[in-house]
């Protein structure tokens, strides 16, 4: 994939399909330690460790409709190729850490892209699941967390379009004010 973003999706697409009703995702971007930290952790069903080592093989899948599951092994692959590496951690139950590693200078690691597009894809794709997105950027840091948006909105869904519209400007604002020249 040509974008981290896309990579992202498809983990939190992952967690919606175990059942996850809280999904956290969380990237750090650290200049000074040259690493960019990119983890996903969820509440759904979890997995057995074997399960879990396996969700690497790209001839591995628990779904029906492909005799392939190529998300995580090429994700895994994309931090690989930047001195990185990826991690998942599961229990039974309990839920499920995708944790990934990239050196953050690598000439080969790819831009993380729209992330706009694929938190708004998931936010909207899934009402029962809520989100919390924190991004920090050295010094600086973003969040953002769907319960608390839902609390303060109360029957209004996040779908309205004038609440789309604000989450989307919302989520840019922040994702740029985390990579502003500091004045």
């Amino acid at each position: 994939m040509l974008e981290l973003s896309l990579h992202i999706l498809d983990v939190l697409q992952n967690s919606i399909e175990a059942g996850a009703d809280r999904i956290e995702l969380c990237i750090d971007e650290n200049s000074e330690e040259d690493t960019l930290r990119i983890t996903v952790h969820d509440n759904g069903r979890g997995m057995s460790r074997d399960m879990a080592q396996r969700v690497l093989d790209p001839f591995f899948t628990t779904r029906t409709t492909r005799h392939v599951g190529l998300g995580l092994p090429l994700f895994a692959e994309a931090a690989a190729r930047c001195n990185g590496r990826l991690e998942v951690d599961s229990t039974p139950g309990l839920g499920t850490t995708v944790s990934t590693t990239f050196q953050l200078s690598h000439i080969d690691r790819a831009p993380l892209g729209d992330l706009v597009s694929s938190l708004m894809a998931v936010i909207l794709s899934n009402q029962a699941v809520e989100l919390y997105y924190g991004h920090r950027v050295d010094e600086r840091s973003f969040e953002l967390d769907t319960q608390e948006i839902k609390d303060a909105l109360g029957p209004v869904p996040l779908s309205h379009p004038r609440v789309r519209e604000w989450l989307q400007a919302t989520l840019q604002d922040g994702l740029d004010s985390l990579h502003r020249p500091m004045p």
